[in-house]
Parts: structure tokens; C-alpha cells; sequence
């Protein structure tokens, strides 16, 4: 997804001649500083992948810069300021951890803490603004994180040479201990920490060897967030409370892109606690003294909608739309060969029609954010900031002021799943609209469960017509495939880079692409346009793309008459990660091994966000067309584990979410109205669903790439050519409900 961004447009945004540093106001109130500490981190410019002389390619600059990624208190306390969103996926325990290590740390001593926002020292090097997305946090702040905490060690250790007056070379650290074995003498960090910030900061730092890492690649290490999100004491958005606060809820129109004509809100006005009542561009806004006298507020609204632009069609109507574009050729996303020669010259052909429906992010904690208006201009928003970038821009708009004099205090945030993070800032900018209009108190904007199911940015809808074959000795010769579906990039800031040609990278990623060696391959792409609005939704592209590939490769190793790990095997000759992950998954699967009556494995392989997967499903049907996962085998090669046992987690969460949504979600429409509205109608996996995931990390010194995406492609697919070959039944379209199967 937005890796492939930077990729493309990290060459067109200016680098600073001179660092930038931030005003000590920022930074203290930003930040909470501790009086009497070491202040110090690396802040790499907006352009990406910048090359050393001599070793490998890194991300930003080679040399440490002054800024606020670490801070070392008297108390010896060490909070690393982690600029990204963590929702639930472990980026402030990662973060923290390479500082650490090049630190030399003790890791009870670590903490992690939100930056401000502030795009120019915080961000992120592959967006270009400060954001979270793209299972991009650690790898792009891998290099400025270990020279933070490389620079940091280095002072600290000139500190101590200077005040005991020995050689540098004979002082060593570790667990967070200075020492000089001659003299006997020792420093923790905070006793040095206020010297040491009165240094130079050394332009070139010695990295660790990977061989020498103590704490990247230790399962043990515990979650910084453990403790706090058990005993309560974690701050979400929801938790917030500012002085003399009231809360808000919007009617939005029913139908996407219907605007409101008329309002009668006298009953509103009568609900004990509604205190106002305001009609706004993006809906009518209830503002009341809580949520619950907000809501039956807005239940007393009578609102005229205009539809004259909305979207009135069902699921099924679009769909057929869809299908007749399908008939006919789209954009070319990828032509290699003849496809349709070596179509017409193949032995075997195999042709299917893959259906995916929209699908809601549902996290757990629905959106909703605080504005408070400052009286000299701007606000501050208190909100699980996912795109700090955009929303500071955003907001500023909306109140005439410079980006600057929006602050956004980022909190923990109850998943997002890429709901957070969008390009217009969309819940933002309600509760900004809303602050700005009531104008009395701090505003807290809350959508409800309906809100979210009902309210769009949906993973798009999608249709993909493919028709592959093989020869006479079942090698794949040709592959065709048409994909149908909206983009969620046009229209917005992203659209110059990520559409070409009138292809959106994002709808044919995992497909263009395609690592099976095919020698004739031609992918082309409809992008209709609708009033529902989507957006990327976990793994992106590769949520359809996957699993129409590794579906049809499961069908075209039949056709072969071969085994689903060999048919791979085979097309993965020139992908050794691949096939790396592929053989290991299938190794500790017992792939080769018989199951028991009514048992039935099948496979699938993927690379996505430059992580590669693999997956082993074990699935049981019975004759009643009910699937149960029960056993899956997950092999992952992500580069460095920093936190192997976050990766299993998001490895297998990651599981869950694709099984969970193929087995039953979609979200369908009548008459251009949601169907769905709550979890009782819109089901996650549940607990008592949720098969056994083994993972199995490969090991690797090579730079880390993402782990929060990468587990989704693959697992669905596994489990739908698991019940294939259970049953000989194909599942084209999605969720498995469509086909009978529940």
C-alpha cells in the first residue's frame, strides 16, 4: 500500500539543507519533559532510502541528529517518544526496544510515550507527513532509532570518561550501568544524563552487529502496555475528559453522498441534556451533556434528506454494473508475453469469477475525538491520531489558522485496521466542525457501533475475472485477469503517485506483481465510481488480490494433477523468501502426512508490504456445510525480529481477521441503504472460533519490515483450498456464506 508511495515519490519532496529542531515550548509541552535530562535523537528528512558511501542502504541520513526521540531523566528512567499510532499492535514496546539495545539499556528502565505532532521532526520517511500505515513503523524508523540510541550511548559513555578520567575505550554498558572495571566506579544513565546532554552529538555512530543484540529478538521482553491497559490506567480517546466538556453525535444521511434539505429539531431540543442542535455540512450535529442524552437526541431529529447525488443502488445492482464492465478490456496494469496466445495454446484452461464484498473495519473502539478551541487561535485534539499529518492541515483549514496552532495529543487508540488513517481526516474534521460551531466548550465527538458499521469507508468492493493455463506437462503458461473495483485514492492528496495510467496501484497490488513465474500475464483494471466512500482496509489490495491468486493456483495444481506445496514449489524457483516460508510452513504442517477422515489441508503463499507468508490450514466440514479451522500453521519471514513474540501475535491476529471475515462478514445495501448496523448482524470471529495458530519465524539479520498486514492475504485463501480439498467445493466468492458453506 503507501510503501509503495515513498517508492515512487520520495524524490520529489525538498530535503532540508540544515536540521531542523524543535522550539523548547514544543517540545516540553509536546513531550512532558523531566527537568535536568539527555534530549537526543535522529531526525531524517523527508527522502527515503538515502545511501551510505560504504554498507547497506538506509532509510534517511547516516549520521544522528539533536531531536526528541529519547530522553533520559535523573530518575534513570529512559522514555523513547514514539511517533506512530500504536492501536493495539506493539509499535511503542518495538520502538523502545532498538533504542534500547543500541543504548544498552535495562529494560525495566524503559518507557514509551507519544510525540507531539509535528510532521517536520516526526515523519514518517516513507509518507513524507507524520502517520502510521502500511506496516511501515519500524522499518522506517530502524535506522534513526538505533543512532538515537548509538549517539545517546556514546555521550553518556564521553561523559563518564571526562568526569572519572579514563579512556573511553575502557568503559563499558550494560543493563543501563556505565562502568569502569579498573576503578571500580559506575553511573547509571541519570546521573550522567544532564552532562552528557552538554556534549556534541557525534555525526557518526558504531552500530551493533546483529550477533550481538541482547534484547532485539528476546521473546521474553514484556509489553510496555501490558500493565496499564490490565489495571485500566491507559489513556484512549475515549477516556478523555476535558473541563466543562459535552459530547456530540452527528446524523449523517443514510444513503452516501445524500445531504441534508431540511431540519426540524424542537424534539431534539426537548431531550433532558441536549443543549444544542446544529446543522452542519457533514450532517446534523446533537450536542448534549453525555453520550446517552446525545444520542436520544439525535433519535428525536427529523431530518429531510437529499439524494439527488447519493448513492441509490443495492449490492446487487452494483454488482451486475460491475460485471458488465468485466466484459470488455480496462487499464492495462501489467502486460508481459501473450496471454491470450498462450491461452489458446494451453492444455488445460481454468476460468472463475471471484466476488469480495465491502467490508467495515469495525475496531473496537469506535472513532471519536475532543476539540478544545485555544482562545488565542487553533485547538488542541485529543484523539488515537493515526495521521497526525494530515489531521493538523485538516483542522487548521476548518479554522483558519496555520497547522502549527493545531496540537494533537495522540493517545492509545482500540484498533483501526486503517480506519484511523484517512486522507480527509474525516472524524477530525466532524468534531472540528462541530467545536467550531458550538464554540462554549471542549467538544467529544463519539460515533456509536451504527455509526461505524453504517458509515462507510468500507474495503471496496471487488470483481475479478481470471483465466489461467497450464501445458501439457501442467507448467502455468498464461494467466488473465480483469479486476473491477473502486478506488479509495482518487480524489485525494495520494492520487498523482499512486494512480498511473488509470490504474490505482492499490487495486491490482499482490496481482501486477505476481512472483509465480508466468511466462504470459495480463492484468487489467475498471475502476467504476460510487458515492460510498472506502478506504484501505488491513492488507490493503492484497485482501482480494491473494486470494483470487492463490484459489486459482490451488485450481490450476489440480488441472496439473499436482500437489498444491509442488505446483508452488515450482512457480517459486526465482522467490527464495517465498519459497523459504512455503517449505517451512509445509514442513511443520506435516503437509506430506495423512490427516484423519474429514480432514482436509490446503495452502497458500503471499508477499505483501515486502513481508512474506505463509499459511497451512487444517479445516474439518461436516455434512451440514459447516466449516471449523481447526488447526493453522503460519511460517513468516518479516527480516529482524525485534519483538518475536509481538510478531506471533499480529501473525495470528492477523489469522483471525482473515478467517474471521471470510467465514461470514460483508456489507451489503438495499436501495443504496447499509443493511448491517451492529456486531449481531456484522460478526467478528469469536473466541470459541479461533483455531490454533502456530507461527514460525524465519530467521534473518536483514533490515525489518511489517508484521500488522502481512498475516491476513494468505489465511483465508488456506482455508478455502483446505475446503476444497475437503469437500471439491471452490469458494469464489466471498464470504463463504455466498457458497452454502457456514
Amino acid at each position: 500500500m503507501l510503501h509503495h508511495l515513498i517508492k515512487q515519490a520520495a524524490g520529489d519532496v525538498a530535503v532540508p539543507a540544515e536540521p531542523v529542531t524543535a522550539s523548547r515550548r514544543s517540545f516540553l509541552k509536546g513531550a512532558g519533559a523531566v527537568g535536568g535530562g539527555l534530549v537526543i535523537g535522529a531526525m531524517l528528512p523527508k527522502a527515503a532510502f538515502a545511501a551510505e558511501t560504504k554498507g547497506p542502504t538506509i532509510i534517511g541520513p547516516a549520521d544522528p541528529r539533536p531531536q526528541a526521540f529519547l530522553r533520559i531523566a535523573p530518575d534513570n528512567t529512559v522514555t523513547v517518544l514514539v511517533k506512530h499510532l500504536d492501536k493495539g499492535q506493539g509499535i511503542m514496546t518495538g520502538l523502545t526496544t532498538i533504542v534500547a539495545e543500541e543504548l544498552d539499556a535495562d529494560w525495566q528502565q524503559m518507557r514509551g510515550a507519544f510525540a507531539p505532532a509535528d510532521s517536520t521532526l516526526y515523519a514518517n520517511h516513507f509518507f513524507g507527513i507524520q502517520g502510521t500505515g502500511g506496516s511501515t513503523a519500524v522499518a522506517n524508523s530502524w535506522d534513526e532509532l538505533r543512532m538515537a540510541g548509538a549517539a545517546a550511548r556514546a555521550m553518556l559513555v564521553a561523559t563518564a570518561s571526562a568526569r572519572w578520567n579514563v579512556p573511553v575505550s575502557e568503559i563499558t554498558v550494560e543493563k543501563g550501568v556505565v562502568r569502569h572495571a579498573k576503578s571500580n566506579r559506575t553511573a547509571n544513565f541519570g546521573a550522567l544524563a544532564e552532562d552528557a546532554a552538554k556534549l556534541p552529538v557525534p555525526q557518526k555512530v558504531a552500530l551493533k552487529d546483529p550477533k550481538d543484540y541482547k534484547l532485539i529478538g528476546d521473546p521474553s521482553l514484556h509489553r510496555l502496555d501490558y500493565v496499564s491497559k490490565t489495571n485500566g490506567t491507559a489513556i484512549f480517546a475515549m477516556d478523555i475528559r476535558r473541563p466543562g466538556q459535552v459530547t456530540a453525535v452527528l446524523a449523517r444521511s443514510p444513503r452516501f453522498g445524500g445531504t441534508v434539505k431540511s431540519v426540524d429539531s424542537a424534539a431534539a431540543k426537548q431531550v433532558p441534556g441536549v443543549i444544542d442542535v446544529l446543522t452542519l455540512p457533514v450532517g446534523v450535529a446533537v450536542v448534549a451533556k453525555n453520550t446517552w442524552a446525545a444520542i436520544k437526541g439525535r433519535e428525536a431529529l427529523k431530518v429531510e434528506w437529499d439524494d439527488a447525488k447519493a448513492e441509490t443502488r443495492g449490492t446487487e445492482e452494483i454488482l451486475a454494473d460491475y460485471r458488465k464492465l468485466a466484459e470488455k478490456q480496462g487499464n492495462v496494469a501489467a502486460n508481459k508475453g501473450d496471454a491470450a496466445k498462450a491461452l489458446a495454446g494451453a492444455a488445460k484452461v481454468v476460468e472463475a469469477e471471484f466476488v469480495f464484498p465491502y467490508l467495515a473495519h469495525a475496531p473496537m473502539e469506535p472513532l471519536n475525538a475532543t476539540v478544545e478551541l485555544k482562545p488565542e487561535g487553533g485547538c488542541t485534539i485529543y484523539a488515537g491520531s493515526q495521521f497526525q499529518g494530515v489531521e493538523q492541515k485538516v483542522a487548521a483549514a476548518i479554522l483558519g489558522c496555520k497547522p502549527e496552532q493545531v496540537a494533537i495529543d495522540t493517545v492509545w487508540a482500540g484498533g483501526s485496521f486503517g480506519r484511523r488513517a484517512t486522507p480527509n481526516a474525516d472524524y477530525i474534521a466532524e468534531a472540528v466542525m462541530i467545536a467550531k460551531a458550538y464554540g462554549k466548550a471542549p467538544v467529544h465527538l463519539v460515533w456509536t457501533r451504527e455509526d461505524d458499521i453504517q458509515g462507510g469507508r468500507y474495503r471496496p468492493l471487488f470483481l475479478h475475472k481470471i483465466k489461467a493455463g497450464v501445458d501439457a506437462q501442467g507448467k502455468l503458461v498464461a494467466w488473465q485477469q480483469r479486476i473491477v473495483g473502486q478506488s479509495f485514492m482518487a480524489g485525494t492528496p495520494f492520487e498523482p503517485v499512486m494512480i498511473k495510467n488509470g490504474v490505482d496501484e492499490t487495486s491490482v497490488e499482490g496481482a501486477s506483481d505476481m512472483a509465480y513465474a508466468v511466462p504470459n500475464l495480463a492484468v487489467d483494471l475498471h475502476t467504476p465510481v460510487s458515492p460510498v466512500t472506502t478506504l484501505w482496509w488491513r492488507s490493503v489490495g492484497h485482501t482480494h488480490t491473494a486470494y483470487a491468486k492463490e484459489v486459482m493456483i490451488d485450481e490450476l495444481a489440480a488441472a496439473a494433477g499436482k500437489d498444491p506445496v509442488a505446483f508452488r514449489t515450482e512457480l517459486l524457483k526465482d522467490s527464495p523468501r517465498l519459497l523459504g516460508v512455503l517449505k517451512l510452513a509445509a514442513e511443520k504442517a506435516d503437509w506430506s502426512k495423512p490427516l484423519p477422515k474429514g480432514r482436509a489441508r490446503g495452502v497458500a503463499v503471499h508477499e505483501s508490504f515486502d513481508t512474506f507468508v505463509a499459511h497451512v490450514a487444517e479445516v474439518s466440514v461436516n455434512d451440514k456445510g459447516q466449516v471449523k479451522v481447526e488447526r493453522v500453521v503460519c511460517a513468516v519471514d518479516c527480516g529482524q525480529a525485534v519483538n518475536p513474540n509481538i510478531i506471533e501475535a499480529q501473525i495470528s491476529g492477523g489469522t483471525g481477521w482473515g478467517i474471521g471475515h471470510a467465514l461470514r462478514d460483508e456489507i451489503t445495501m438495499t436501495g443504496g441503504v447499509v443493511d448491517q448496523a451492529n456486531f449481531d448482524t456484522y460478526q467478528p470471529l469469536r473466541n470459541s472460533e479461533m483455531p490454533p495458530v502456530e507461527v514460525h519465524i524465519l530467521p534473518s539479520t536483514v533490515r525489518p519490515t511489517g508484521v500488522g498486514e502481512p498475516g491476513v492475504p494468505t489465511a483465508a485463501p488456506a482455508v478455502a483450498n483446505a475446503v476444497f480439498a475437503a469437500t471439491g467445493k471452490r469458494l469464489h466468492q466471498l464470504p463463504f456464506t455466498k457458497s452454502g458453506m457456514v
